[in-house]
């Protein structure tokens, strides 16, 4: 495990947001994965802990315009996305980090309008710069498009990265292991929900 000290690590939520996760999702079979296998209910544990530690709590939010000025659509993913009954339109609840996770006023919350990855092309490098953190701690999902991108875009940029295994969701659920085991475990330190609450625990 890398060093998870407080003043140099941060906690990262991916696209934990209603319309991807929450009961009125675009996606309703990640939305359906997310919560009934408990990644939703870990991610809030470890956004609370990670507060009461002392880390900067991060919430990565994926959104378009209404009239789509700048989005994407040189992939399948985002033209059908277009098409979808629920679409993540900036300032409507579909983009608001979705429940039980919280929003604390010491949070930053990095919203995107385009692309696959929080980190490229938004202002989430320069922040955890700017608060000099090394260590990034990524949760969410989905395991099998924006979580890679996330840890490998940290990893290209000098971040050290920790997935807690069981704090991020894909379809079907079995991608999830996969991805972990032949990709994400090559270039971050995976580990569980329940390691990184005792080692915050024991810093707090």
């Amino acid at each position: 495990m890398p060093d998870l000290d407080p003043a140099s690590t941060a906690l990262l939520t991916v696209e934990c947001q209603n319309g991807v996760v929450g009961e009125e999702s675009a996606l309703p079979e990640l939305a359906r994965q997310a919560r009934e296998s408990g990644m939703l209910d870990r991610v809030a544990r470890l956004v609370d802990a990670a507060r009461w530690a002392g880390l900067q709590v991060l919430h990565a939010v994926a959104e378009r315009r209404p009239d789509g000025l700048g989005a994407n659509s040189n992939a399948r993913l985002f033209r059908a996305a277009d098409k979808l009954p629920v679409r993540q339109l900036t300032g409507t609840s579909a983009v608001e980090v979705a429940a039980p996770i919280t929003v604390a006023e010491c949070d930053l919350v990095v919203r995107r309008l385009h692309g696959l990855s929080p980190m490229a092309g938004t202002d989430l490098d320069a922040l955890l710069r700017n608060l000099g953190i090394r260590t990034l701690v990524v949760t969410g999902v989905s395991s099998n498009i924006a979580i890679p991108n996330t840890v490998f875009d940290a990893v290209n940029l000098g971040y050290r990265v920790v997935v807690p295994a069981d704090a991020i969701a894909g379809v079907p659920a079995a991608c999830t292991a996969e991805v972990i085991r032949n990709s994400l475990a090559l270039v971050a330190t995976v580990t569980t929900t329940e390691a990184l609450l005792g080692a915050w625990a024991r810093a707090s």
